[in-house]
């Protein structure tokens, strides 16, 4: 018996009739999956913030429904940050901004201005947080301006975290509010990752005995009270200037008689004081940052404070 095959049109047919159906099943039973990828990219809320810290937080609430990104990479100071003309453009397409406030990033202001973008919705994270506005007064603090308004490295006590990432959730269900939801589990999980990080960090601070330090600016009271820690003195009275060689001896004899065992050095501030003071005490020096992703291994904001306390646990014990 001679069995008939079909010619080579007819394959070509059926093949194609095949992939059609394929195609008209997927669209039918998944509609939203042949525009999924052109529509995710223009659905994202475009999001700027002015420190590495508040991208994290933005990238931790808002997840795939935003594009974030920050115009410090972490390793500038951010006193003292120079804008680029390409800081202007971020801010004119972006959907909202992300800051701190306090005068802490005294050059945003001019780079809102002159991006020119009404729809843009400026969030300050600062708003609400308990300040601490006066140091140690036997040395001048960082910046008058700063002690007026209440210093403003609010981020470095996990407490305030928490109300700045509410803030921020607040912000992008403003903008977005179908993702609502989305927004509050993603908060309330970032919440919990917060307080299982702080807890476990202050237990293991139990042990510690003397805990008071010397720092390079005060960029430092918020973390230091909520750790348990006591600054004795800053080096760098104001940003952009070295001390003088009395302040420098002034620090020297501080360290000494009060028994000092640790100075704290930033990888955005010039390290030569700390190193002298370091030298001529003996005093640990170490290095710690405020910002996210300075240092290798804290590019996220739960590693960079666990990173920082066990860096001190480390230096106070040995």
């Amino acid at each position: 018996m001679i069995s008939k095959r079909p010619g080579p049109g007819k394959i070509v047919l059926r093949k194609r009739f095949s992939v059609l159906s394929i195609v008209i099943f997927v669209v039918l039973i998944f509609p939203w999956a042949v525009p999924f990828a052109a529509r995710a990219d223009e659905a994202k809320i475009n999001v700027v913030t002015t420190l590495s810290v508040l991208k994290d937080f933005v990238e931790q609430i808002g997840q795939t429904r935003v594009s974030v990104s920050s115009l410090l990479t972490g390793m500038e100071s951010e006193h003292t940050y120079t804008p680029k003309p390409s800081d202007i453009l971020a801010i004119k397409k972006a959907q909202i901004l992300v800051q701190i406030g306090l005068g802490l990033e005294v050059w945003v202001q001019g780079l809102i201005s002159n991006a020119e973008n009404p729809g843009l919705l400026v969030l300050t994270t600062s708003d609400g947080i308990p300040l601490i506005r006066e140091e140690e007064k036997h040395i001048e603090s960082d910046d008058a301006r700063h002690n007026e308004a209440g210093n403003p490295h609010i981020w470095l006590d996990p407490e305030n975290a928490k109300n700045m990432v509410r803030k921020i959730t607040e912000g992008l269900i403003k903008k977005d509010p179908a993702g609502k939801d989305f927004y509050l589990k993603n908060q309330g999980i970032y919440l919990m990752k917060l307080d299982g990080m702080e807890t476990s960090l202050l237990n293991e601070l139990k042990v510690l005995k003397n805990k008071t330090i010397v720092t390079q600016h005060s960029a430092w009271p918020y973390f230091t009270r909520r750790f348990g820690f006591r600054v004795a003195g800053n080096i760098m009275t104001q940003i952009g200037s070295e001390p003088s060689a009395k302040q420098v001896k002034d620090l020297i004899n501080l360290i000494r008689k009060n028994n000092i065992r640790v100075i704290i050095s930033e990888p955005q501030l010039s390290p030569k004081i700390p190193q002298i003071l370091a030298a001529e005490t003996g005093a640990k020096l170490i290095v710690l940052s405020p910002l996210t992703g300075a240092i290798p291994g804290t590019e996220t904001y739960l590693s960079l404070i666990e990173y920082n306390v066990r860096q001190m646990i480390e230096a106070i014990q040995h």
